[in-house]
C-alpha cells in the first residue's frame, strides 16, 4: 500500500495519556500548553485531547492562538500571556480568555475592557529572575495594589499569580521559587487571594516537586517528548504523539562515485539504491540535518544522503530494496523502532521541541 506523500500522524490518545500521566506524577492541577499550533500538532487536536485527559486549562502565547480555538468551539479555560503593545483586549473580554498580566498598562487595559457583571479573568505574572516579561519587583506594589482595587470594583477577578524558571541548575531554580514567594507575599498584602500559583513548566513539574505549588504548565510533556537531555520519553513515562511520514517518491541504482544533492557533499563510495522522500527544510525538516539524519524504511535505518533541500532529500538505502511508495518514517516513537525527534535534533544541533514546531502548514496533519 502506497504511503501518504507527507503526513505527520498526531496521536490524541498519546497527549491525553500523557496528561494523566503528568498529573498523577504531579498531584496538582495541569494547564496543558498548546502554543504554536500546538507544538506542530495542531493547536485543536492538542486543545481536545489534552483536555480529555484532565486538563483543566489551556495556555497559548498570543491572543490570536486563543481567539482560534473559541473559533474551533474550545469553551474551556484559555490563558494567553504574551501580548502586542497597546493591546486593549476587547475580544479577550467577549471570549472569556483569561490573560497574563506583565505590566500597569497590560492590567490598566484588562481592567477597561471588562463587560458590565463580567470582569476579566488575570494572571500576575511576576519576574523571578529569567529577565523576560513579567512585573518586576520594583513594580510589585503599584501592580498589585491596582489589581486589588480593580478586583473590589469588578473590573477583574485574579485567577492566577506565575512565573517561569530558567531550568538552569536546582540552585538557580530555587532561588526563583524564592523570589516568587516574596512576589507571592507583597501580593497577599495587597489583599489578592488568587486560585492558582504556577511557576513549574514540564521540565521543572517533573524535576522539581517544590515548584509544582498549585499548578503546572505542561507543553513539550503533554506531547510525548522529554525536556531533558539524559532522560528520554520512554524512561519518563511519556509517549510521543507525532510521526512524521512521507511516501519514497523515486528510487534508482547509481555506481560508485556518483553525486548526491547540491554541492555534491555526498558521493557514493559504493554502488547503491538512493531514495527520494518529499519532505525538504520548507516543510521543517531542519537543513542542519543534512548528512546526519536518519529515517526508517521498510523496517532498516537509512542516512540522509547530501544536503536537505527546500522540498525533498535523497536517503542511501545501500543494497535494501526500496520501491517508490513505501513508507519513510522521519521520526516517531522510538519504542516501536522509529527515530525520536531527539534524534533529528542531535543532527541539527538543537532540542525537540524545535523539531515539532517547526514542522510546516504543507504537511497535513492526522489523527490517529
Amino acid at each position: 500500500m502506497t504511503a501518504p506523500f507527507r503526513e505527520a500522524t498526531i496521536d490524541a490518545d498519546a497527549i491525553a495519556d500523557n496528561v494523566r500521566h503528568l498529573r498523577r506524577l504531579t498531584g496538582v492541577d495541569v494547564f496543558a500548553v498548546v502554543k504554536a499550533d500546538g507544538y506542530g500538532h495542531g493547536a485543536t487536536i492538542a486543545a481536545v485531547a489534552a483536555l480529555s485527559g484532565g486538563a483543566s486549562r489551556l495556555g497559548v502565547a498570543t491572543l490570536g492562538e486563543a481567539l482560534a480555538l473559541r473559533r474551533d468551539g474550545i469553551t474551556a479555560p484559555v490563558m494567553a500571556w504574551l501580548h502586542e503593545p497597546g493591546e486593549r483586549f476587547a475580544a479577550a473580554a467577549v471570549e472569556r480568555i483569561e490573560l497574563g498580566i506583565s505590566s500597569f498598562d497590560q492590567l490598566e487595559a484588562a481592567g477597561a475592557a471588562a463587560h458590565v457583571d463580567q470582569p476579566v479573568d488575570v494572571h500576575l505574572k511576576i519576574d523571578t529572575g529569567l529577565s523576560r516579561n513579567g512585573i518586576a519587583p520594583g513594580d510589585w506594589g503599584r501592580v498589585f495594589a491596582e489589581a486589588a482595587r480593580l478586583e473590589r470594583v469588578g473590573r477583574i477577578r485574579v485567577i492566577g499569580l506565575f512565573s517561569h524558571v530558567a531550568n538552569a541548575s536546582r540552585h538557580a531554580d530555587l532561588q526563583a521559587l524564592a523570589a516568587f514567594e516574596r512576589g507571592t507575599a507583597a501580593a497577599t498584602d495587597a489583599g489578592i487571594r488568587p486560585q492558582f500559583r504556577h511557576l513549574a513548566a514540564t521540565e521543572a513539574a517533573i524535576a522539581r516537586p517544590e515548584l509544582r505549588l498549585d499548578a503546572v504548565r505542561c507543553g513539550i510533556g503533554i506531547y510525548g517528548l522529554s525536556p531533558f537531555a539524559d532522560r528520554s520519553s520512554a524512561e519518563l513515562g511519556l509517549r510521543p504523539a507525532m510521526t512524521l511520514r512521507a511516501a519514497v517518491a523515486a528510487v534508482r541504482r547509481v555506481p560508485a562515485g556518483t553525486g548526491a544533492s547540491y554541492g555534491y557533499d555526498f558521493v557514493t563510495a559504493r554502488d547503491t539504491t538512493l531514495a527520494l522522500v518529499p519532505l525538504g527544510y520548507a516543510d521543517g525538516v531542519p537543513r542542519q540535518a543534512s548528512g546526519a539524519g536518519h529515517v526508517v524504511v521498510g523496517g532498516h535505518r537509512m542516512p540522509v544522503a547530501g544536503r536537505i533541500a527546500m522540498d525533498q532529500f535523497i536517503v542511501d538505502a545501500g543494497g535494501h530494496s526500496v520501491s517508490v511508495g513505501d513508507e519513510v518514517v522521519l521520526f516517531g516513537d522510538p519504542t516501536l523502532g522509529q527515530p525520536a525527534a531527539d534524534e533529528w535534533a542531535a543532527a541539527a544541533g538543537t532540542i525537540n521541541y524545535d523539531i515539532v514546531t517547526r514542522i510546516g502548514a504543507r504537511v497535513p496533519r492526522r489523527t490517529a
